[in-house]
């Protein structure tokens, strides 16, 4: 089997913190899985192969924008699983460019193929009429929704917390689709408290995690999306490289870096208890930092490290 839904080798590695209020700060290093389906990627895809494989498919259709790391994981995942795998991608200007950006060369060069469609279109992506249009374009396949969450993959992010994180009091996570902060929440103890930090602006994640999660012990923080998806400014660069320097953990632009900023910005503001113990779950995403620098450099703002 090439993935496996018990992972041994995932560590938390303790965080500086300047604190006066004795708090702890570790993060899950979830983004050390696999060097192409790391962290949530990979807990989401893997129930989500075995059921393809179970139904005999042999095409992965999935959906996502052009820095996706969901597209570059699914990519990668079909590739050694024996899948060929078709990306939906949003923006149909991007078929008209001749150089891809790194994530969809990446995609690409692990055998995926790609439909670009509008904007407008892309939002029809989960309705009926969409979706048979897409069985008449491509014939069958296993469809994985655009993030990866589904029942499947909220059941594959269960596996995240083990026994040994129950001595923590908070558990926080940077929130997509819903489907990473709803498995932690089903799978953690009665007196911790799950903590999502949205990366995009929107009230309809709240609908999103009731689907899937299974107790109240949960909690949206809305105020460090940076502006909406895939939004940064210097700030951010600059708290992601100094992170770096003095933690030696690499943070993506999109996600990790947020919720860790977020959460060390409410410690501070004396949001947690005297003597909390924090985990924040990175959730992987750094093949997207390429990407992102090409961005910024055409902005002329600082590049991350």
């Amino acid at each position: 089997m090439l993935f496996s839904s018990e992972l041994s080798n995932i560590e938390n590695q303790s965080v500086i913190l300047n604190s006066d209020s004795n708090i702890s700060l570790s993060i899950k290093r979830e983004d050390q899985i696999h060097p192409f389906i790391s962290g949530n990627k990979y807990r989401k895809l893997f129930y989500n192969i075995l059921k393809a494989k179970e139904e005999e498919h042999t095409t992965l259709l999935t959906f996502g924008g052009a820095y996706s790391n969901h597209i570059a994981a699914v990519a990668y995942a079909g590739k050694i699983s024996g899948f060929k795998t078709i990306g939906i991608i949003r923006g149909e200007e991007l078929a008209l460019e001749t150089d891809l950006n790194p994530t969809l060369k990446f995609a690409a060069s692990c055998g995926m193929a790609f439909k670009y469609v509008t904007r407008s279109d892309f939002r029809l992506k989960e309705t009926e009429s969409f979706i048979t249009d897409l069985h008449d374009a491509f014939g069958e396949f296993y469809l994985v929704p655009e993030g990866g969450t589904n029942a499947l993959a909220v059941k594959g992010c269960e596996h995240i917390l083990t026994p040994e994180d129950s001595k923590f009091d908070y558990v926080c996570c940077a929130v997509g689709t819903g489907g990473t902060i709803s498995g932690l929440i089903n799978s953690s103890e009665a007196h911790q408290t799950i903590l999502g930090f949205p990366a995009l602006k929107g009230d309809f994640l709240q609908n999103n995690i009731s689907k899937f999660a299974t107790k109240t012990n949960w909690e949206l923080i809305t105020d460090y999306h940076f502006g909406g998806y895939a939004k940064i400014d210097d700030t951010l660069v600059a708290f992601i490289n100094a992170f770096k320097r003095q933690n030696n953990i690499p943070l993506d632009p999109v996600y990790t870096g947020k919720v860790m900023f977020g959460v060390m910005d409410l410690v501070k503001q004396g949001y947690f208890p005297k003597d909390s113990k924090i985990l924040v779950i990175h959730t992987g995403g750094l093949q997207g930092i390429q990407g992102m620098n090409n961005q910024l450099k055409k902005k002329k703002m600082p590049q991350i490290i």
